[in-house]
């Protein structure tokens, strides 16, 4: 018989954290903490294969459920000495979700569950505190009619705002038993009012809806959302832990909180966290009182005036301290931890790899080395390569004029501008528009998962250093002020107040998520320094992967980032990128619009040396190191002149007439460019294109030597689908080195290969491997070929690919790895065979990608080259791929 439940507690447990594939992340490490001896309150995990089995099934459950889910029932009741359902000693649960990968906030939680009428006065003559009790009967009605029932939890939010302002107070710990109780009534006729059904009392009842509610909440929007945004699959599911409730809201000898077992922004070795007195775990996440500090020194470094756990409750302080270094001990990783205290008794409900900057993952991964605790291969693996993207990037000037008009708490680090929204849909829609925005929130909640990834950076008045906003900012990489309490946002008029400043939809406002600043308009920047543990990681990263990383370069200045950056070489120079400024264009033009081979020779005659200058430059920054010239790529009509003014410019210079330059513009349009006259087909038709860039490429190669290492260029061929097509250009490109060779007296080192972007070149790389020595899989394009695809279209209607489940990843972001991925496969297996010692590389975006990067090297490609500032990516990325490799080996 499957076994579709698994039970912990009591110092035992059925599971064990490497379960985290069947028993979710959160039931696995409630197994392993249960197993290990902490103090955890007993419970059961329903594994994920019950979600795969739901949906299967037409969203019902296996038939053995329900027995396992009792028989594990029994067992928590006899842990703990009460009985579920029972009117006079209830056993209270919570159910929670938990996928294997972490997911905070994306998927719906119960607490208190199997209260009614009944039970609650059972739980007031086991507690004594009828305040206490109806308390929880309405934190319980509210989260079960919002997760379950579908019933807005604003509508009990006004009901108990309602309340505070009819008693005259502001906190709602201020409500008295019979106003808890009152509130109550109140909620269950809003069920019965907006649902049309009165509220479950059966505890079963109640506990099937939940666990059906948390397997729901595995396809609900935000939680679709998230998986998009992080790549998690569909498929993993969701697994269910029901485990008894414990206490924070029973008075002032009970807490509940957050913490981490080191600082999730800076890595610093600290204890870090917040705790609310007299109140349950969704207070403190969701930001709807402002959290007390753990540790006194947080309290003094936040200017505080409220007490710190350290000073109020310090033996269990102290308990908690030892979990701390314990569990950190045990996982070798930072944890993110929630606890309850229940009358001066700890109790731990979570633990897991915490979400962190890239700032801190760098430092608290080179400090485990240092500590001994992982090794720097394990540290190299542990750095999120997409995470470094906010290392790369400019930060605020510090010496730059800011107006500073409110602080609240430096949530997530770095800094942001842009124009100020209020919801997470118009964010949305403004980043689609290509706008920066900044959202601006009382409270962020899961539904605004959307519009916190479409903007530049958030900004909360409410909640503290572990709120929704502050965890889920720094998972994203996004800078975030949390808890800038003096703002006063108004979502009606659509602006906010801070003293006498008004600011409005559309402003323009500067946030600081390191130092907690709120600035009006746009503050100055500053490029980034790479030192300290940054440089350690990469060094790291540079001993362990076996490829090479290069950078996509054609100026100067991109060239020397992408050195500064560490690329070793150029993968991609796009020479027509250099023809569009100034007089190039001109000249390339007029190129263009000439009618005979000499009127195109006199143009680029004019082109050479302006080309020839720009490979000295790239040859010298590279110092010896490889340069990949891709030659003329893009159809002509892309240079011609489109007004009046640039049509008669372009007259002048050849020296013809307006009307002979516009039939000349009319004689080359296409109807499909990109699979036209482009690429080696242009140097098929005009050779005397690929004889003046082979020219400056090698007489540029000839310059640099003189004061410098020789490098060794590599002349790349485009868009060639046949070996007659390489053949005829190589040709041409060795006579021209040979002329270069013999007026120079210069030894001349280079390699002549292709650009592999079409499915038949592809097909066939062998043949093409008998002239080719190299191979470079230019994969934008030869995703457009392989699909079919308009990159500068598909993005249309590609998301509805994505959420149909027909693609799992966009395959312009993320290299399609069964089909176009099956080419290059191919390409591979069949050029080497021919050429054993043939270079290849990949230079299309997908050599900054991850993923992509991952498949380079298990099919054996010797670099990816990616832009610039992707290249620290590449290399971090290339290194895991080369770890991860060696690891399935063994």
């Amino acid at each position: 018989m499957t076994k579709w439940v698994y039970g912990f507690g009591g110092g035992m447990a059925d599971g064990s954290a490497g379960m985290r594939d069947l028993l979710g992340g959160k039931g696995a490490n409630l197994a392993e903490m249960s197993a290990i001896g902490l103090p955890v309150p007993p419970g059961l995990t329903i594994t994920t294969e019950v979600c795969t089995y739901y949906y299967a099934h037409e969203r019902t459950y296996p038939a053995e459920l329900t027995a396992q889910v009792e028989a594990a029932l029994a067992k928590i009741e006899a842990e703990v000495g009460t009985v579920f359902g029972d009117a006079a000693n209830p056993l209270l649960v919570s159910v929670r979700s938990g996928s294997r990968a972490s997911m905070p906030g994306m998927m719906d939680t119960v607490l208190n569950l199997g209260l009614n009428d009944a039970t609650v006065e059972g739980l007031i003559a086991k507690s004594g505190d009828a305040r206490f009790a109806y308390d929880s009967y309405r934190r319980f009605v509210q989260m079960y009619s919002d997760v379950v029932l579908g019933v807005d939890h604003y509508h009990f939010e006004e009901l108990l705002e309602l309340a505070k302002e009819e008693k005259g107070v502001e906190l709602d710990t201020e409500l008295s038993a019979e106003d808890m109780k009152a509130l109550v009534a109140d909620y269950k006729a809003k069920v019965l009012e907006e649902s049309g059904a009165p509220f479950p009392d059966d505890p079963r009842d109640q506990l099937w809806g939940a666990v059906g509610a948390v397997f729901g909440s595995w396809m609900n929007q935000r939680a679709i959302v998230y998986r998009r945004l992080h790549q998690i699959s569909e498929s993993w599911g969701t697994a269910v832990s029901v485990q008894a409730m414990v206490f924070g809201n029973m008075g002032a000898d009970c807490a509940t909180g957050v913490a981490f077992t080191r600082d999730p922004s800076t890595g610093e070795n600290t204890f870090y966290g917040e705790y609310l007195v007299n109140a349950q775990g969704e207070d403190v996440v969701a930001g709807i009182r402002t959290p007390q500090q753990l540790t006194l020194a947080a309290k003094r470094a936040q200017g505080s005036e409220l007490p710190a756990m350290e000073e109020v409750m310090p033996e269990v302080f102290g308990q908690l301290r030892e979990v701390r270094d314990l569990l950190e001990r045990h996982y070798r990783d930072m944890q993110d931890i929630e606890f309850t205290v229940q009358q001066r008794k700890l109790y731990m409900l979570q633990t897991r790899s915490g979400k962190r900057t890239v700032h801190s993952a760098l430092r608290i991964a080179a400090e485990m080395v240092d500590e001994g605790l992982i090794t720097p291969e394990e540290a190299v693996s542990r750095i999120e390569p997409q995470g470094l993207d906010q290392l790369l990037h400019p930060t605020l000037d510090p010496d730059a004029e800011r107006h500073v008009i409110a602080r609240g708490l430096p949530a997530s680090p770095g800094a942001a501008s842009g124009a100020v929204v209020f919801s997470s849909d118009a964010a949305e829609a403004a980043a689609r528009n290509g706008e920066r925005v900044i959202l601006v929130r009382i409270e962020t909640s899961p539904e605004d998962i959307h519009g916190m990834h479409a903007a530049e950076g958030i900004l909360t008045t409410r909640g503290g250093m572990t709120s929704h906003a502050a965890v889920v900012a720094r998972g994203m990489g996004r800078p975030c002020v949390s808890g800038a309490g003096q703002i006063r946002v108004d979502y009606a008029t659509g602006s906010f107040f801070v003293g006498e400043v008004t600011v409005a939809a559309g402003d323009r406002l500067t946030i600081d998520g390191s130092t907690g600043e709120v600035m009006l308009g746009e503050v100055a920047t500053v490029q980034p320094e790479l030192s300290g543990n940054f440089a350690r990681i990469m060094d790291w990263a540079d001993g362990a992967r076996r490829m090479r990383v290069r950078a996509n370069a054609e100026t100067p200045a991109d060239a020397q980032v992408a050195r500064d950056f560490g690329a070793e070489g150029i993968g991609l120079c796009r020479t027509e990128h250099m023809f569009f400024e100034g007089e190039r264009i001109v000249a390339m033009r007029t190129m263009i619009v000439a009618s005979n081979e000499a009127g195109r020779r006199a143009a680029l005659d004019k082109l050479l040396p302006m080309q020839r200058d720009d490979f000295v430059e790239l040859f010298r920054i590279m110092e010896g190191l490889p340069v990949t010239i891709r030659l003329l790529d893009p159809p002509l009509h892309e240079f011609l002149p489109h007004t009046e003014d640039e049509m008669a410019e372009v007259a002048k210079s050849a020296g013809v007439s307006v009307a002979i330059v516009r039939r000349r513009a009319l004689e080359l349009q296409e109807a499909n460019p990109m699979l036209g006259h482009r690429g080696c087909r242009l140097a098929i038709t005009y050779p005397e294109i690929c004889e003046m860039q082979a020219r400056a490429i090698f007489e540029a190669a000839v310059e640099a030597a003189k004061t410098g290492e020789a490098p060794v260029p590599e002349v790349m061929i485009p868009l060639a689908a046949t070996e007659q097509e390489i053949a005829l250009l190589k040709a041409i490109i060795d006579r021209v080195a040979d002329e270069v060779r013999t007026a120079t007296g210069t030894t001349l080192h280079y390699l002549v290969g292709t650009m592999i972007e079409l499915p038949r070149a592809a097909l066939r790389a062998g043949k093409i491997a008998e002239e080719a020595e190299f191979f470079s899989f230019g994969t934008n394009d030869l995703t457009q070929t392989t699909f079919g695809l308009s990159r500068d279209d598909a993005g249309s209607f590609l998301h509805a690919y994505e959420e149909k489940g027909i693609l799992e990843v966009d395959p312009f972001v993320s290299l399609d790895q069964d089909g176009v991925g099956e080419l290059v496969r191919i390409a591979v297996e069949r050029g080497r065979a021919t050429r054993p010692e043939l270079k290849l590389g990949i230079c299309g975006e997908h050599g900054g990608d991850p993923a992509s990067i991952g498949f380079c090297e298990a099919v054996g490609l010797d670099y990816v080259s990616c832009s610039p500032f992707r290249v620290p990516i590449a290399r971090l990325s290339a290194a895991q791929a080369t770890i991860a490799q060696r690891v399935a080996a063994e």
